[in-house]
């Protein structure tokens, strides 16, 4: 059963679509806030994301932009009240693989959600492994060895970026732009702190500092 996640702050038209994608035999999961939802598709527990624009905290093109940054491959269809060709254009640049305007007829809904679901790659890597060090993609969750590790979402974000690219050196705007999402260093240490945060929960020698140039796994 594909698991759906409706991304909708107006609770009249997201108990509507939540309620027929059931009927059709959609598991779905429901939230209306921009910040929350994020995190929820971050997860990578969802197999395809309905996503509205106009939402609280977060906008839907911020989720899809950070989505993307952060190189998930979920399908995204926007379902937004926004009809102009200027927003269809920004969503489908953006990363997104479809865009319904409101109102629509709820069986074309259906028979997007179906062309995208068969047309979504194999099933993606879901655990990184380096040396003793495994994350898991889907619940988060962090091992050293046989011991959990708690990682914040960010320390996580950065642990899964050094085990996706094991023999390269990140630089910090590499990281900043990969995890925080700044086009533009801030002029802060954030990035140096998040690598000592990782250090002390794997082990001094988790991370190398290559002087002029970033980070690397050692």
């Amino acid at each position: 059963m594909s698991n759906i996640l409706i991304v909708e702050d107006e609770t009249r038209i997201s108990s509507f679509v939540q309620k027929g994608l059931r009927a059709a035999g959609y598991a779905c999961s429901v939230s209306a806030d921009g910040a929350e939802a994020l995190a929820l598709a971050q997860t990578g527990q969802f197999d395809l994301i309905l996503l509205d624009i106009g939402l609280p905290t977060l906008d839907g093109y911020e989720i899809l932009r950070r989505l993307r940054v952060d190189d998930q491959i979920t399908p995204v269809i926007m379902l937004t009240a926004r009809n102009s060709v200027e927003d269809t254009v920004v969503s489908l640049d953006g990363g997104a693989n479809d865009y319904l305007a409101k109102p629509y007829k709820f069986d074309e809904l259906l028979a997007r959600i179906r062309i995208r679901l068969r047309d979504r790659p194999a099933a993606a890597i879901t655990e990184l492994r380096y040396g003793d060090i495994s994350l898991d993609l889907r619940t988060r969750r962090a091992m050293l060895g046989n011991a959990n590790v708690e990682l914040s979402p960010r320390e996580f974000a950065v642990a899964e970026e050094f085990l996706k690219n094991p023999d390269q050196v990140l630089s910090r705007g590499q990281l900043l732009s990969r995890v925080w999402g700044y086009d533009f260093d801030p002029g802060s240490n954030v990035v140096d702190v998040y690598i000592r945060y990782l250090r002390n929960k794997f082990g001094a020698d988790f991370i190398e500092t290559v002087r002029g140039a970033g980070y690397r796994l050692k």
